[in-house]
């Protein structure tokens, strides 16, 4: 019985020994970065073709992506605003907007008041005629102190942000005959 499981024993170590081939573990292959001298430049690694375009980023509605259309900035929304929207705007304002241009788009945020310089009001003139893709193009280049904010806030979180910029315009110059009939009855008992 002692030969039996030896023979055994030696013919299972002799079949696992078979099976661990490292001719498809050890290939010839580049790592990142890794020089070369097969190419001219000394890279392994190679650029992309000009013009390539990332799935999933091709970048055709000019109005959406930047704002403007044949470079003059655009006063409509690429996309429909509902509520929900709105909603969202508030929230992306409330977080990435407010330190500088405080909740009411004053400018008096808590940036400003410890030293800064104050940002324009949303309700001058200037603003409140500015085309809505004015707003989507200064958080996404950047203007003035202000810096870009492409790379922290999605481009439709940026026109919802602009939407949001309007509603706060909007609430700032309304009068009570901008409120609906049964609201106003509310608003009068109230005070």
């Amino acid at each position: 019985m002692g030969r039996a499981a030896a023979l055994a024993s030696l013919i299972v170590a002799v079949m696992l020994g078979a099976g661990c081939r490292d001719d498809m573990h050890v290939q010839p292959k580049y790592e990142p970065l890794d020089p070369s001298s097969f190419f001219a430049d000394g890279r392994s690694a190679r650029q992309p073709v000009p013009g390539t375009v990332a799935r999933g980023e091709l970048r055709i509605n000019e109005a959406m992506y930047a704002g403007k259309v044949n470079g003059v900035p655009v006063d409509k929304f690429p996309f429909p605003i509902s509520r929900k929207d709105l909603e969202r705007g508030r929230e992306r304002f409330n977080i990435y907007c407010t330190p500088c241009h405080d909740y009411t788009g004053s400018g008096h945020g808590m940036i400003v008041q410890r030293g800064f310089p104050p940002p324009p009001s949303y309700d001058i003139d200037r603003l409140r005629n500015a085309p809505v893709g004015h707003f989507f193009d200064v958080m996404t280049n950047g203007y003035g102190s202000m810096y870009s904010y492409a790379s922290r806030v999605s481009v439709k979180d940026r026109w919802r942000i602009a939407a949001y910029i309007r509603a706060l315009q909007l609430s700032q110059h309304a009068a009570l005959d901008d409120v609906p009939e049964n609201e106003r009855t509310k608003l009068e008992k109230s005070q």
